[in-house]
Protein backbone atom coordinates (compact mmCIF):
# COMPACT_ATOMS: atom_id res chain seq x y z
CA UNK A 1 0.00 0.00 0.00
CA UNK A 2 1.13 3.58 -0.89
CA UNK A 3 0.51 6.51 1.33
CA UNK A 4 -1.83 8.34 -1.05
CA UNK A 5 -3.16 11.48 0.54
CA UNK A 6 -3.96 12.91 4.67
CA UNK A 7 -7.07 14.72 5.31
CA UNK A 8 -7.26 17.93 7.50
CA UNK A 9 -10.59 18.88 9.32
CA UNK A 10 -10.50 23.03 8.68
CA UNK A 11 -12.82 25.61 10.00
CA UNK A 12 -11.88 28.15 6.83
CA UNK A 13 -11.62 26.27 3.20
CA UNK A 14 -10.14 29.83 2.39
CA UNK A 15 -7.75 30.52 4.74
CA UNK A 16 -6.21 27.35 4.57
CA UNK A 17 -6.00 26.89 1.08
CA UNK A 18 -3.98 30.68 1.03
CA UNK A 19 -1.66 28.69 3.71
CA UNK A 20 -1.15 25.40 1.38
CA UNK A 21 -0.85 27.49 -1.95
CA UNK A 22 0.49 31.38 -1.33
CA UNK A 23 2.56 30.12 1.93
CA UNK A 24 3.98 26.70 1.13
CA UNK A 25 3.92 26.45 -2.51
CA UNK A 26 1.29 23.73 -2.82
CA UNK A 27 -1.02 23.41 -6.10
CA UNK A 28 -4.76 23.15 -5.66
CA UNK A 29 -5.36 19.82 -7.96
CA UNK A 30 -9.32 19.78 -7.40
CA UNK A 31 -12.13 21.00 -5.36
CA UNK A 32 -15.79 19.52 -4.85
CA UNK A 33 -18.75 19.27 -2.81
CA UNK A 34 -19.85 15.75 -2.42
CA UNK A 35 -23.04 16.76 -0.84
CA UNK A 36 -24.21 20.32 0.78
CA UNK A 37 -22.06 22.17 2.84
CA UNK A 38 -19.09 19.97 2.75
CA UNK A 39 -15.96 21.08 0.27
CA UNK A 40 -13.37 19.03 -0.40
CA UNK A 41 -9.77 20.36 -1.87
CA UNK A 42 -6.93 18.29 -2.71
CA UNK A 43 -3.29 19.73 -2.91
CA UNK A 44 -0.21 18.78 -4.27
CA UNK A 45 3.26 19.33 -3.67
CA UNK A 46 6.35 16.90 -4.83
CA UNK A 47 6.06 13.47 -4.99
CA UNK A 48 2.63 11.95 -5.29
CA UNK A 49 1.20 12.04 -1.59
CA UNK A 50 -1.42 15.03 -1.48
CA UNK A 51 -3.24 16.82 1.30
CA UNK A 52 -7.09 16.72 1.68
CA UNK A 53 -8.79 19.63 3.38
CA UNK A 54 -12.20 19.18 4.04
CA UNK A 55 -14.65 21.66 5.24
CA UNK A 56 -17.56 21.17 7.75
CA UNK A 57 -16.92 17.86 8.73
CA UNK A 58 -18.86 17.38 11.27
CA UNK A 59 -17.07 16.51 14.73
CA UNK A 60 -13.90 16.34 13.21
CA UNK A 61 -10.77 18.33 14.19
CA UNK A 62 -7.52 18.51 12.81
CA UNK A 63 -5.36 15.17 11.10
CA UNK A 64 -8.27 12.39 10.80
CA UNK A 65 -7.78 10.22 8.01
CA UNK A 66 -4.62 8.49 6.20
CA UNK A 67 -5.57 7.45 2.60
CA UNK A 68 -3.62 4.39 1.25
CA UNK A 69 -3.92 3.44 -2.49
CA UNK A 70 -4.62 -0.46 -2.96
CA UNK A 71 -4.21 -2.09 -5.84
CA UNK A 72 -7.28 -4.69 -5.69
CA UNK A 73 -9.76 -3.79 -3.01
CA UNK A 74 -10.82 -7.41 -3.09
CA UNK A 75 -8.03 -8.78 -2.25
CA UNK A 76 -7.09 -6.29 0.40
CA UNK A 77 -10.84 -6.56 2.09
CA UNK A 78 -10.19 -10.61 2.24
CA UNK A 79 -6.79 -9.75 3.66
CA UNK A 80 -8.24 -7.60 6.69
CA UNK A 81 -11.28 -9.70 7.69
CA UNK A 82 -8.87 -12.74 7.51
CA UNK A 83 -6.90 -10.79 10.33
CA UNK A 84 -10.28 -9.91 12.42
CA UNK A 85 -10.76 -6.61 11.13
CA UNK A 86 -14.04 -5.07 9.93
CA UNK A 87 -14.89 -2.08 7.10
CA UNK A 88 -16.48 0.65 8.46
CA UNK A 89 -17.73 1.72 5.11
CA UNK A 90 -17.59 0.29 1.91
CA UNK A 91 -16.21 -1.11 -0.87
CA UNK A 92 -18.37 1.40 -2.66
CA UNK A 93 -17.86 3.99 -5.59
CA UNK A 94 -19.29 5.12 -8.79
CA UNK A 95 -18.89 2.85 -12.07
CA UNK A 96 -15.77 3.37 -13.47
CA UNK A 97 -15.05 5.98 -10.83
CA UNK A 98 -12.51 5.62 -7.77
CA UNK A 99 -13.59 2.48 -4.89
CA UNK A 100 -12.94 3.39 -1.48
CA UNK A 101 -13.56 1.35 1.99
CA UNK A 102 -12.71 2.38 5.45
CA UNK A 103 -11.78 1.11 8.85
CA UNK A 104 -10.90 2.85 12.25
CA UNK A 105 -6.90 2.65 13.19
CA UNK A 106 -5.91 3.65 16.15
CA UNK A 107 -5.99 7.33 18.42
CA UNK A 108 -9.32 7.84 16.49
CA UNK A 109 -7.49 8.15 13.10
CA UNK A 110 -9.87 6.83 10.08
CA UNK A 111 -7.90 4.92 7.09
CA UNK A 112 -9.13 5.14 3.82
CA UNK A 113 -8.29 2.60 0.93
CA UNK A 114 -8.73 3.73 -2.35
CA UNK A 115 -8.26 1.69 -5.54
CA UNK A 116 -8.41 2.99 -8.83
CA UNK A 117 -6.89 6.47 -7.87
CA UNK A 118 -6.08 7.60 -11.20
CA UNK A 119 -10.10 8.12 -11.87
CA UNK A 120 -9.92 11.05 -9.06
Amino acid sequence: MKVKNVAIAVENMEESTKFYTEILGMKEVRRFSPRPSLTIALFKGEGEAMIELIENEADKKGLFLVGLEVEDMDAEVANLKAKGVELTRGPFGPPGGPRVAFLDGPDGVEIEMIENMDKI
